[in-house]
């Protein structure tokens, strides 16, 4: 079984570039001095923005101006497009589809649990959470293709907007894979008991079966997407993996010796899935970055533990978050035996 673990981060090891965070992309190059030919490319990582609750709302655009003036050649966000306390009417839909239309390079969509599993509650409207899934799986995917005023294909899951698992993707851009699955939040979308079925929720008991049934479903679809794609990193020979999830698994539990947290039943949720990213990560040769949101804080560590050893090739990166407008951008590098440089850009709000 996997054991998550927290572990210091290396100096040397990505972090080259968190010695001098940007402010509104001071430190970006300009569009045109991109190192593409020499396989040195950069993309940016975002997600849970914009929350209204938080007046989200007025530092949005500053955040939104830094990705389109940096030189990065695609973003992709990890979820939550909503706060988790306003209700998942449509309009919350079409007004994301509009931000990422006002994105001059592609955008790829990771589901976050604010804009499906979690519209079961009451400040939510009560929706019917898988009701609100379909919707997303229509809406948010209306092409074969990535969103943003630059749109680059991508391969899916499903076969057509509206299929199940349309939602899981991936691409390739130079010797890096990336793939997007919908692990959400919220204990994966799994219902521990009949209590937690009903508090502060609209649910009734069938939609809480229903609601775990379609978590073993799709944990299965993602361990199989997941599979599928570390075969084709395997065959390629690719440098490295990009895993892009919404959903903390569980890395930041508090750990003891005489107990693996991992294991508590409120990331049970992830448990299936995470002992298979273990699982990849170990017969791969390359780098491995997991990405998700979530928790709200930029952490990068290592935390991840096949039995007796520490995965040194496998790294965890959670982004910013309301109220906290920031966003990350990655650089990969063929020839570092790291891959990957992360660098948190810092983004300065007009006075």
């Amino acid at each position: 079984m996997t054991r998550l673990r927290l572990a210091t981060l290396a100096a040397p090891l990505m972090l080259a570039a968190l010695t001098g965070c940007a402010a509104l992309g001071e430190r970006h190059a300009p569009m045109h001095a991109r190192h593409h030919d020499a396989g040195t490319y950069s993309f940016g990582l975002w997600g849970d923005m914009p929350y209204k609750k938080a007046g989200d709302d007025k530092k949005l655009p500053a955040v939104l101006a830094s990705i389109n003036r940096s030189d990065i050649a695609f973003s992709i966000y990890d979820g939550d497009i909503k706060d988790g306390s306003s209700k998942c009417t449509d309009d919350i839909y079409t007004d994301a589809l509009t931000m990422f239309a006002g994105m001059r390079r592609p955008v790829v969509y990771v589901p976050g649990d604010n804009e499906w599993t979690d519209c079961h509650r009451l400040n939510n409207g009560g929706f019917d959470a898988l009701e609100r899934l379909a919707h997303l799986r229509r809406v948010m995917y209306p092409t074969l293709a990535s969103l943003g005023q630059v749109q680059m294909p991508l391969e899916h899951q499903g076969q057509a907007p509206g299929d199940k698992y349309i939602e899981n993707t991936r691409f390739s851009h130079g010797p890096v894979l990336f793939v997007g699955l919908n692990v959400p939040g919220s204990n994966n979308n799994v219902v521990l008991n009949a209590k937690e079925c009903i508090s502060k929720s609209a649910r009734t008991v069938a939609q809480c079966d229903a609601a775990n049934a379609e978590h073993a479903e799709r944990d299965a679809a993602n361990i199989a997407w997941l599979a599928q794609s570390f075969q084709k990193a395997r065959d390629s020979q690719a440098r490295g993996v990009v895993l892009v999830i919404q959903g903390d698994p569980g890395f930041d539990l508090p750990e003891t010796e005489d107990a693996d947290e991992s294991k508590l039943p409120g990331v049970s949720g992830y448990r299936n899935f995470m002992a298979q990213v273990e699982k990849q990560t170990a017969a791969f040769n390359g780098q491995v970055l997991l990405v998700h949101g979530d928790t709200h804080y930029f952490k990068v560590d290592k935390p991840l533990h096949s039995p007796g050893r520490m995965l040194t090739h496998f790294t965890r990166l959670e982004t910013f978050g309301s109220p906290s407008l920031h966003w990350v951008k990655v650089t990969v590098d063929p020839q570092s035996e790291q891959v990957f440089q992360i660098e948190p850009v810092i983004v300065k709000q007009p006075e």
